[in-house]
């Protein structure tokens, strides 16, 4: 029986497809899994950095300027990576 996070074809919500040893990858499913890592390192990243910078811990504001403050967080690390 599948689980109610697991789909038919194998797939969980966002975690790309898994293999065990009695049931091999097609190559569809490994490019698929590469795609979905390719966007989530990106943003693992980020809050890697955030976490680095412990500006995370520290925040004690609303939601709003929060999102203002993580947006600019962004553009500087994007900036320094880019460089």
């Amino acid at each position: 029986m599948v689980s109610s996070a697991e789909s038919a074809s194998g797939r969980r919500d966002g975690a790309g497809f898994h293999a065990s040893r009695t049931h091999k990858l097609t190559p569809g499913q490994k490019t698929a899994n590469r795609v979905i890592a390719a966007g989530r390192a990106p943003v693992e990243h980020g809050f890697a950095h955030l976490k680095n910078w412990r500006t995370l811990t520290k925040l004690r504001t609303d939601p709003a300027r929060a999102t203002h403050l993580l947006r600019a967080l962004l553009v500087l690390t994007n900036l320094e990576v880019n460089r």
